[in-house]
């Protein structure tokens, strides 16, 4: 089993006969989802997805992909392929598209009208759209392309098989095998098997579940959950999903239909999906369900329903606005029920129990997957990736999709069907993988890190930076200001000490005054008189103070002002 090594270096030139993948994204993370196939010169890009922002990113909207290892050569790319419309998946096409408009972009008729919707808002129509179904083949410069239909969460997933003249790859995208979806849209094991029997050189397999045994519940069994929540509740319900969960609100629909209530929506990505969704076939709303959110007041709390974004605990989405009293047409009353459906993205937790908790104490009952069958995956367990590993029978295998421990233990899956260690390949992001003569392998490292956008600005945001703001949100910051004689470098004037977040009485700092005066002192004494210098004194004297005496570590900030 090839693992990654931190100190890989740049990869060696590809051969003519090779074909290489870089993940630029989405390897040891749930979300960011972005494969770059390279083949002969030209490339092929599988997903261009966001990463949604956790407690260790204050102030940060997206997370995207880094395009740094392509940037120079966009004009190399033949064609973006989005395997389904979840965010994590197109979220940050429009931001690619920035950079070359028009990449031709391909994938099933649900994903394009999700993303069409999306460019739209942002201004971009130029590039050319390939819709294309299971069962087709299209072929772009090097790369012979056939899609295979998958079952996910959301309607019209679809696999990707690759072929070139270095081999056959098959990315499954998001997929489970659910037998009896909603749609009644399986997914495809006849195809996969083909494949399997033609020869499947490499095989990118999601992971996401790779650590749960067995094999995922069917979508089917929240429906009489859903039903008992919505004929034993007296008073309005709200429940909140992704706002691409199509088959989730379908059955919220339902339940609110054989209940006699309206549904309104909130949350403008929400509305925009839930729109495409219903024009094109994929959402079945009976005539007078739907109602605008203003209207909801003209009926009695029994027979409303509002479906929300915000299931994430997402700052600025609708539930956490409702949960914070900060939303300005809808607030909790006592008996309400909300339910959140959807899983738990790894490193919101927090964040969700947080709105749990907001809700709770104003009154509402909180139905969440820890305490009823109110979500289920749209990934394939263990047992299903087992399967999927049996009838594809792959030469090599390259677990994406997931955290590291995710990746791991898909990797283990792979051996325990027979699978040789040493055709298992564990990459990270900007890990090289080539595939030469049916052989895959790590081949080097290409930098590859995280694009913060924040409101406008996007890429502006270093590591640093979000570094001082997470100490400024978690301890606070002290400003120490003193005015200095310019010819001597003496003390005039301070220190005067201010601080937010640390102390709210500044007399706390009586005792490290005369300690920064005293190092000022030594400092000129010693010849160490210009403004930096005595800052940079301010600053030590200041922190070993605050960290000896009160055990914190809040940014520092020194004003030496000279007179």
């Amino acid at each position: 089993m090839s693992h990654p090594h931190p100190e890989l270096g740049a990869p060696p030139a590809l051969s003519a006969a090779g074909l290489r993948i870089v993940a630029l994204g989405g390897l040891g993370e749930i979300g960011r989802n972005m494969a770059v196939l390279e083949h002969r010169g030209r490339l092929l890009i599988i997903d261009c997805g966001v990463l949604f922002p956790d407690e260790d990113h204050p102030g940060v909207d997206l997370i995207l992909p880094d395009f740094g290892p392509i940037r120079g050569r966009l004009d190399a790319v033949e064609a973006l392929v989005l395997t389904h419309g979840h965010e994590d998946h197109i979220g940050a096409v429009p931001y690619l598209l920035r950079e070359r408009p028009d990449i031709p972009l391909v994938g099933s008729r649900l994903t394009l009208a999700l993303l069409d919707a999306k460019l739209r808002e942002h201004r971009q129509t130029r590039s050319p759209r390939h819709e294309v179904a299971e069962g087709q083949r299209l072929r772009f410069g090097p790369f012979d392309l056939e899609f295979v239909a998958v079952n996910h969460s959301i309607p019209d997933a679809l696999a990707v098989a690759v072929r070139t003249d270095a081999g056959l790859v098959l990315h499954t995208g998001d997929f489970k095998m659910d037998q009896i979806p909603l749609d009644g849209r399986i997914t495809d094991l006849r195809a996969l098997a083909r494949l399997g029997e033609e020869g499947v050189d490499l095989l990118m397999v999601d992971s996401t579940n790779a650590e749960v045994p067995g094999f995922t519940t069917a979508e089917r069994d929240i429906a009489p959950v859903m039903q008992r929540i919505f004929a034993t509740s007296k008073q309005r319900i709200i429940v909140a999903c992704f706002a691409s969960h199509v088959h989730r609100v379908q059955q919220v629909m339902d339940a609110a239909v054989a209940e006699h209530r309206k549904v309104a929506y909130v949350g403008r990505s929400m509305l925009r999906n839930m729109a495409v969704a219903r024009d094109l076939g994929y959402l079945k709303v009976p005539r007078d369900t739907l109602v605008e959110l203003k209207d909801l007041a003209d009926y009695p709390p029994d027979r409303v329903v509002i479906i929300s974004t915000g299931s994430q605990g997402e700052p600025m989405s609708a539930l956490s606005r409702i949960a914070y009293r900060n939303h300005d047409a809808i607030s909790i009353r006592p008996g309400d029920t909300v339910v959140l459906a959807s899983s738990l993205i790894p490193g919101n937790e927090n964040s969700v129990f947080r709105v749990i908790n907001g809700l709770t104490r104003l009154g509402a009952t909180v139905v969440h997957k820890g305490n009823a069958l109110v979500h289920v995956s749209g990934h394939a367990s263990a047992g299903e990736l087992l399967y999927c590993y049996n009838v594809v029978r792959p030469r090599n295998v390259m677990p994406v999709h997931g955290e590291i421990r995710h990746l791991v233990a898909n990797a283990q899956l792979a051996a325990l069907v027979g699978i040789p260690r040493s055709q298992i390949v564990l990459a990270e992001d900007g890990v090289v993988v080539d595939l030469v003569d049916g052989v895959a392998g790590v081949t080097g490292k290409v930098e590859c890190g995280y694009v913060f956008v924040d409101g406008s600005s996007v890429g502006d945001i270093t590591d640093s930076e979000l570094k001082d703001r997470r100490i400024l949100g978690d301890e606070g910051f002290i400003t120490v200001m003193v005015v200095v004689d310019s010819a001597s470098g003496k003390l005039i004037a301070g220190p005067e000490i201010h601080a937010r977040g640390f102390a709210e009485d500044d007399s706390v700092f009586a005792e490290v005054r005369p300690l920064i005066e005293e190092a000022l002192v030594a400092a000129v004494n010693d010849g160490n008189d210009d403004v930096y210098q005595l800052q940079q004194v301010i600053r030590r004297t200041t922190g070993r103070w605050v960290n000896s005496t009160h055990r914190r570590r809040p940014m520092i900030i020194p004003v030496v002002l000279e007179a």
